[in-house]
């Protein structure tokens, strides 16, 4: 490995410290991305599942939950420490967990493994994500199914961190990642299709208005009604993307 992505590691291993001391008891999987995902994932009894970047593994457990045979993967150690440290952390009513480190453009995985992938709220971490997404593609079966979110920034948020950065405002906080990647929703399908990611379905979450000084507000009524929220899918602050590898990969 390079030095480079060497001390990526490290920093995300501290990062990941600051983050569990500060809240040793939260766990993820009712962030909105996950609900999301929640929302359009097919059934998962009895299939082969991945999920890339998978920090301390509370969606993975969720998933393990509903039957799947999960695969949780990140590349901090801290972070699958946190996920192995919960109780029956290999096996959860039926289904099973294999925890792996591992960096997620550069999977340990045989052709065609998994049924499922996902991947949520990761990709903009990584010096190369589409490198990542063809990973992704290689380690899914034909047919399979890739869940993806990611920060878009097509939004009033993205024109706050703008105006913030002509401003030279500092909007960095001890809890702010390492490598963090401003996208927006077509740089984000791009990504997919260059990976070779049939796209087949698109939704979104959170719409929220920035105050300065203060935290931003959430248009609750948009969340409420799936109508418009999907409507309103290039404007969410999280934008998801479900793929399907070619039966012909």
């Amino acid at each position: 490995m390079e030095n480079g992505y060497m001390n990526l590691v490290q920093e995300y291993d501290r990062w990941h410290e600051r983050v569990i001391a500060a809240n040793p008891e939260y766990t993820n999987e009712t962030s909105p991305w996950y609900r999301l995902v929640l929302e359009h994932l097919v059934p998962v009894a009895e299939k082969q599942v991945l999920e890339v970047g998978c920090g301390r593994g509370g969606f993975t457990h969720l998933l393990a939950s509903e039957g799947a045979k999960v695969c949780g993967v990140d590349f901090s150690a801290s972070a699958l420490q946190a996920a192995t440290a919960r109780p029956q952390s290999n096996r959860v009513a039926g289904g099973s967990i294999d925890w792996v480190q591992a960096d997620a453009q550069h999977l340990p995985f045989d052709d065609r493994a998994f049924d499922v992938v996902i991947s949520c709220e990761m990709i903009e971490h990584l010096p190369d994500p589409v490198a990542a997404l063809r990973e992704m593609a290689r380690v899914c079966r034909p047919g399979g199914l890739l869940y993806l979110t990611t920060p878009n920034y097509l939004n009033l948020i993205g024109l706050y961190e703008l105006y913030a950065a002509l401003c030279k405002e500092n909007l960095h906080t001890d809890f702010s990642q390492p490598l963090d990647r401003h996208y927006v929703f077509f740089q984000i399908r791009r990504f997919l299709r260059a990976a070779g990611w049939q796209i087949v379905d698109a939704d979104g979450t959170v719409h929220q208005v920035p105050i300065r000084g203060r935290n931003p507000v959430t248009l609750n009524f948009v969340e409420k009604n799936r109508a418009i929220r999907r409507c309103l899918r290039p404007l969410a602050l999280h934008y998801m993307l479900v793929g399907r590898k070619r039966e012909s990969s």
